[in-house]
């Protein structure tokens, strides 16, 4: 099993799903702000198909939400910030906006950042939705990343939230928490914002999805928020943030599962 040999030799942030080949982002094929009339109208649309995509399964059983913790916490940053997560599901960015949507103002969402190949070549529906539900692909192309640090900047600035996957790689129902890049923290320095950590546990129910493997019954918490510190560098403030994020999610994973954080890496 790849996640165990990833977690073995310590490839944290390894992909082990076999994604489609990734196609270079260009500038000129990301409209990040919605800035074109075209770009909003479909994004209205997917986002309303999403919805009932995924509610659907909520109501089948087949994706549960069992609770959500810690919502005083995202109630306590007003404006703009990052939202970070585990990473290890297709459905865990839906788990985080389905808990914090009724504490938005008409007409905001949830941004996530995603990879490039997600946005660039992912076919069929799941490909139509990484392309226009808020997302904002990273790029291999040095201008199309200038494009999307201002981008991230306006956003923050204007009080969105945007979702980051700092583990980077999905890693199918894995429960513990994995070591962090340091993106997602870069994006709150670079803007003065704070860092808001959350984390999914899981739990098995008596269902089987189409693999046969059990689905997961999620907890959704929101942590405290991390906040930049002025009397450091950006760089410093990355790694402090990092750092602090990856220890609140530890402590809460051995709190909610009872067992120390360990990886087979250190045996």
């Amino acid at each position: 099993m790849k996640i165990a040999e990833y977690e073995r030799e310590g490839l944290w942030d390894k992909d082990v799903e076999d994604d489609p080949v990734t196609v270079t982002l260009e500038p000129d094929k990301v409209d990040y702000l919605q800035e074109k009339f075209i770009t909003r109208l479909k994004t209205r649309i997917v986002n309303r198909l999403a919805t009932c995509y995924y509610e659907k399964l909520i109501r089948k059983g087949d994706f549960i939400i069992k609770e959500v913790k810690g919502l005083e916490n995202y109630r306590a940053v007003k404006g703009g910030a990052i939202i970070t997560c585990n990473h290890f599901h297709p459905n865990d960015n839906y788990a985080v906006w389905r808990s914090i949507r009724p504490e938005f103002k008409k007409g905001k969402r949830l941004y996530k950042v995603i990879k490039e190949g997600n946005y660039t070549n992912f076919k069929g529906f799941f490909g139509f939705m990484f392309r226009n539900c808020n997302t904002l692909p990273l790029s291999s192309n040095p201008k199309t990343m200038v494009k999307f640090l201002k981008a991230v900047k306006t956003l923050l600035g204007r009080g969105e939230k945007i979702l980051v996957y700092p583990e980077q790689a999905m890693w199918w129902n894995y429960r513990k928490p994995r070591p962090m890049k340091n993106g997602a923290f870069k994006f709150a320095a670079m803007s003065n914002v704070p860092v808001i950590p959350a984390f999914i546990t899981m739990e098995d129910t008596d269902k089987f999805d189409a693999d046969g493997a059990k689905i997961q019954a999620y907890t959704v918490w929101f942590l405290p928020a991390i906040y930049p510190d002025s009397s450091r560098t950006e760089k410093e403030n990355a790694d402090f943030m990092r750092e602090k994020n990856y220890r609140a999610v530890k402590d809460l994973y051995e709190k909610v599962y009872g067992i120390p954080l360990t990886y087979d890496s250190q045996n």
